[in-house]
């Protein structure tokens, strides 16, 4: 499974890093950064978590 981002979607809430910060992180700006190619095993509910609550809808799960 793989996240990816549309950073010009984002509207740096944060969501995601509180919920997957093993996943996302956020640059100097506030915008979404993806820390992974392949979400890791064990971290594909919090990869769900995070897609589920980005209130831009700038995140998306690839299988």
């Amino acid at each position: 499974m793989r996240v990816e981002a549309d950073r010009d979607v984002c509207i740096q809430a944060g969501n995601c890093v509180m919920s997957a910060s093993a996943l996302f992180d956020q640059d100097d700006d506030g915008i979404v950064v993806v820390l992974v190619d392949e979400v890791p095993q064990g971290e594909e509910s919090h990869a769900r978590e995070a897609v589920k609550l980005c209130p831009a809808e700038a995140l998306r799960l690839i299988d």
